[in-house]
């Protein structure tokens, strides 16, 4: 089962996905097609990944699907139109939207996932794909997904997270802004962490360090004037070679009470450079 439906206004994400390059930072036009890549991860988590390159815009419809699934039993058919997606990821309902969303839903089913992390004192290994089922009837038009009952796992309690999807989305078209938003909702009080950690984690495929520091901290201000519009306290600082950050606690708080992060070693190889 899932947990406890999350509120209209989040959605829920297991946290290896948002503690990685899994769904990464890059710029537009041809993705490169990835065979049997370790992703960067933080942590005991490890992916290896065969599919497109996934970007923060397959990480909303992918939230999105799994927001409209959680009020039904995982492994369950869950049907929808495209017109309702679009919808909850605030885009317009036009035929260039509809068909990017259609292509972004077929990235999301073709993908393979091996991916390993500790839940609750066991290691558990998930192999299969973001979207387990999807098809289209020819007539309606209308989606119908399954999300494999094997996700279970990682929506227990601490290895998931509520994303304030206000304020991601006020951050559309901001990848790194989101990302960064993403990774660190994760997070209660996090250590400082290095502009190298954060390049890697993020799957930039911004080559010259100098470059992604100072996109890393137009990206933190950026996410700062978001959450301060949306109620929302967040300050992000460039200490030298370090990012320091402190936010306040989601309005959706799930968390482990006392959880601490600290920079933990990546899962190596990176998913970097990228061609």
């Amino acid at each position: 089962m899932w947990p406890e439906p999350w509120p209209e206004q989040a959605r829920g994400v297991p946290n290896v996905a948002l503690r990685s390059a899994l769904f990464g930072v890059f710029g537009k036009g041809a993705r490169r097609y990835l065979e049997q890549v370790q992703v960067a991860t933080t942590g005991d988590a490890q992916i290896l990944y065969t599919g497109q390159r996934l970007d923060q815009g397959d990480l909303d419809v992918w939230e999105a699907i799994l927001h409209l699934a959680r009020r039904q039993p995982l492994g369950v058919q869950c049907e929808f139109t495209a017109y309702q997606l679009l919808r909850l990821i605030c885009k317009t309902d036009t035929g260039g939207n509809r068909r990017t969303l259609h292509r972004r839903i077929l990235r999301l089913k073709a993908t393979a996932l091996e991916l390993s992390c500790n839940v609750q004192g066991r290691r558990v290994t998930y192999i299969g794909s973001l979207i387990h089922d999807a098809i289209q009837d020819d007539r309606t038009k209308r989606y119908v997904v399954v999300i494999n009952v094997a996700w279970r796992p990682f929506f227990e309690a601490a290895h998931f997270t509520y994303i304030d999807w206000v304020i991601r989305n006020e951050l559309d078209g901001k990848p790194l802004a989101q990302w960064l938003h993403g990774f660190y909702s994760t997070h209660d009080q996090p250590y400082p962490l290095t502009v190298q950690f954060l390049h890697k984690l993020s799957g930039s495929d911004t080559a010259c360090m100098r470059s992604f520091r100072q996109l890393l901290k137009h990206a933190a201000a950026e996410w700062g004037i978001a959450a301060k519009k949306h109620g929302s306290q967040v300050s992000a600082s460039l200490v030298g070679d370090l990012l320091h950050v402190r936010h306040g606690l989601s309005r959706w708080r799930l968390q482990a009470p006392g959880e601490i992060s600290t920079e933990p070693p990546l899962a190596e190889p990176a998913l970097l450079p990228l061609a």
